[in-house]
């Protein structure tokens, strides 16, 4: 609603556009009040907060990544490894094929949440500029030729793997351990 009314805020007139600025106001208040039921539910509950230390340990993954993550799964001990939880997302490689033939380029599953692979793309951004780990695969296979959206996806998948490895062993990531 708030991206609603500021689409139509650009069209209003004066008499609209007060009410809408209003209404605008309002809305911020309300996403301010629901942020913060957030964040002190999961300060309430031991093991969210330490799931969430957990995940602020990996670079590139925010506070408003983390609160869906902790709202889309749970519990990691569902997931038997970092491809299943790939697969959940919905960020693993489709490769189109027919019989023997393989036409076209591997892409994106998609068959996964929407609300998580969303909620990973920027994340994914903020590590291909940030993140040695996945600058190094960025690296690897802008050599080896790969689109810069396929590198995005590889880099969404790789958080994918650091999130289940951090949540699976309980260790914060350490950058050195490589």
């Amino acid at each position: 609603m708030h991206q609603q009314e500021h689409n139509r805020l650009e069209a209003a007139n004066e008499l609209i556009a007060k009410q809408l600025n209003e209404h605008i106001a309002y809305l911020n208040a309300e996403i301010k009040k629901v942020k913060a039921l957030i964040q002190r539910h999961v300060d309430d509950h031991l093991d969210l907060k330490r799931r969430k230390a957990l995940l602020q340990s990996i670079p590139g993954i925010s506070e408003a990544t983390i609160s869906v993550i902790l709202s889309e799964f749970a519990d990691i001990q569902q997931f038997s490894n970092a491809k299943a939880l790939a697969a959940f997302v919905g960020v693993t490689p489709r490769i189109q094929q027919s019989g023997r033939s393989m036409r076209g380029r591997a892409r994106m599953s998609k068959m996964g949440r929407s609300k998580l692979r969303k909620a990973f793309y920027m994340p994914a951004l903020v590590a291909l500029r940030d993140h040695p780990t996945i600058m190094e695969m960025q690296k690897r296979l802008t050599k080896a030729g790969k689109s810069k959206m396929a590198i995005v996806g590889a880099a969404m998948r790789k958080l994918i793997h650091l999130v289940y490895s951090v949540l699976k062993n309980g260790v914060p990531f350490d950058k050195n351990f490589a």
